[in-house]
């Protein structure tokens, strides 16, 4: 995000908006299993098409298909979960943070940019010579020492700026605001490390009731049925439920067809 400024009582103070989370943690390595302790932490998200299948099998575990992972050296081993994330609760207003990231490209820059030469006297004399960098060493090794503060490509390198303090903290949209500039464009990627205990909350379910309906034998019908001669006006007449559970039975009245014995035997009988 842009730089914008915020107000402390009657003083303007210039800061950068950054946006903290959330941030899943994947991986918890320990000094037993890995020989070291840190933390993974992933943030961001993209396509599962766009995720190696190996590292999708690493993510399944913490239901993520983050766009950025990175790992966090701990001083001690940490008690935390696959799947957790980090809450902003762990820094507080006040904090003394340093940010890494990766500064801006500069591209070819001469040594009066890159390395804050004075240059040249603009004076008679001493025309196209004004940001020139001088003598750069005697003719007797007849080669440019290692280390020769020269031109060449500036920026575009990783950055690490300390002692930075944090104005405020804006919860509900996870942004950190922190006092001056940072490192790297718009955008940019950003590792926000601090002393201090690590805040985690655990990853919220969603409790889905499920209904659940028991067989039924507990249900009994009972039919009542009147004696008529002919079996076609056979009807169910009367239903009475003895139990029922949450799920009411539903009874369809159906009229009973005569089988092909009665039909027969309607057949073989003599003509009163």
């Amino acid at each position: 995000m842009q730089m914008t400024q915020i107000w402390d009582n009657d003083k303007v103070q210039a800061v950068t908006p950054v946006l903290a989370g959330p941030c899943v943690i994947t991986q918890v390595k320990t000094v037993n299993k890995d020989e070291y302790s840190a933390v993974q932490l992933a943030f961001g998200a993209r396509k599962a098409k766009n995720i190696k299948k190996p590292q999708l099998g690493h993510f399944k575990k913490a239901g993520v298909s983050p766009m950025h992972v990175r790992e966090f050296r701990t001083d001690n081993d940490l008690e935390v979960n696959v799947g957790d994330t980090v809450s902003l609760n762990t820094f507080a207003t006040g904090d003394v943070v340093s940010v890494t990231g990766t500064s801006k490209g500069r591209g070819f820059q001469g040594v009066v940019k890159r390395h804050g030469f004075k240059g040249g006297n603009k004076s008679h004399g001493n025309k196209d010579q004004l940001r020139m960098p001088g003598s750069i060493g005697p003719m007797g090794p007849a080669h440019v020492f290692k280390g020769m503060k020269m031109g060449g490509r500036m920026g575009n390198e990783r950055v690490t700026i300390t002692n930075l303090t944090i104005s405020s903290i804006d919860l509900e949209n996870n942004i950190i605001y922190i006092k001056g500039g940072v490192p790297g464009a718009i955008d940019g990627l950003l590792l926000i490390k601090a002393q201090g205990e690590l805040v985690t909350e655990a990853p919220k379910t969603e409790a889905v009731a499920e209904e659940k309906v028991e067989a039924t034998e507990d249900v009994k019908v009972k039919v009542k049925e009147e004696k008529i001669e002919d079996v076609k006006d056979i009807k169910i007449k009367e239903v009475k439920i003895e139990k029922t559970k949450e799920a009411k039975p539903v009874v369809e009245t159906v009229e009973a067809k005569p089988s092909k014995e009665v039909k027969e035997n309607k057949e073989k009988a003599p003509a009163a």
